[in-house]
């Protein structure tokens, strides 16, 4: 689900709230409660006014793609065609699995991906046997991310 872009105001005690979900999601209404200092059906009815007005939509599990094998990490810079449609080539990289981001960019490139392989030799059959075959894309440039230093969300 997409945030609605609409401003919300937040209080301290929302921000409690949403600190120690970002920390662990699957921390219990109860041990939030207890720490924030006001009833379960309290931090239910803020995380129901938070989910509604867009700003947090759910929980997820994240899987560590390295413990898959999948090592390698690159983000790929995707020149297309004038006359192919934008849509169209997200349509067809949603159906390679590798591809794990999509966004639309200004600047020089039409698409900017994020794409996980197994290891170098899997990310060059990526590019030219699923991405490069895709008619309207002319072209990528290739960055393999050596290391990740950050990885986290807007500080609440």
């Amino acid at each position: 689900m997409k945030a609605k872009n609409l401003s919300i105001t937040i209080d301290g005690t929302d921000k409690k709230i949403l600190r120690k979900l970002m920390e662990d999601a699957r921390t219990p209404i109860l041990e939030i409660a207890r720490l924030v200092g006001i009833s379960g059906a309290a931090i239910h009815q803020r995380l129901k006014k938070l989910e509604k007005s867009g700003l947090i939509s759910g929980s997820q599990c994240i899987i560590d793609h390295k413990v898959l094998g999948y090592n390698t990490l690159a983000f790929v810079g995707v020149y297309l065609d004038k006359t192919m449609s934008h849509l169209d080539a997200v349509k067809l990289l949603k159906r390679i699995p590798e591809v794990l981001e999509c966004h639309f960019t200004s600047g020089q490139w039409s698409l900017f991906i994020k794409v996980v392989s197994k290891n170098n030799a899997h990310l060059m059959h990526i590019l030219n046997e699923d991405i490069l075959t895709i008619s309207g894309i002319l072209r990528t440039e290739t960055f393999v991310s050596l290391d990740q230093q950050i990885d986290r969300q807007i500080q609440i």
